[in-house]
């Protein structure tokens, strides 16, 4: 399952909960969390794989024409290995298929390799939102624009 892309279901809270406390262990999110979000209407989550472990995840909602990236992580061993970038991209794909023109996230403004990937996938910055993150940083609100489906 080498590169592989899961959906993850509500039942696959615990998992998502294990990598986000992995991928960001200053502010994890528990299962409760990720159950919750993905009971509301749109929300969906993918789980990329390396060698048939998990490496990485995203979380994502869609609302109206409008999509929102809610969280991206991979966990430390699985980085620079390009599941961000794969993991972004599908989620885009994703809210394409299901009629989003639009697909924002909001990323620390001090995190220069998370820009350059969102960045090179076409993402521009279309905001700021100040001391968004616990810790009291600023997030760079981005988007990227969807083709429409065809």
């Amino acid at each position: 399952m080498s590169g592989a892309i899961m959906r993850a279901e509500r039942a696959g809270a615990p998992l998502l909960a294990a990598l986000h406390a992995c991928a960001f262990p200053a502010d994890p999110w528990d299962a409760d969390a990720f159950a919750a979000l993905l009971a509301m209407p749109g929300a969906f989550a993918l789980i990329a794989a390396e060698d048939a472990t998990p490496a990485g995840f995203v979380l994502a909602r869609i609302a109206a024409d409008e999509a929102e990236i809610v969280t991206l992580g991979v966990v430390p061993r699985a980085r620079r290995r390009g599941h961000g970038t794969r993991l972004a991209a599908a989620a885009a794909a994703e809210a394409q298929a299901r009629g989003a023109g639009r697909l924002f996230l909001e990323v620390a403004a001090g995190n220069a390799a998370a820009r350059r990937l969102y960045g090179r996938l076409g993402f521009r910055e279309v905001g700021q939102r100040r001391g968004y993150y616990p810790d009291g940083a600023d997030a760079l609100v981005l988007a990227l624009a969807l083709s429409p489906p065809s």
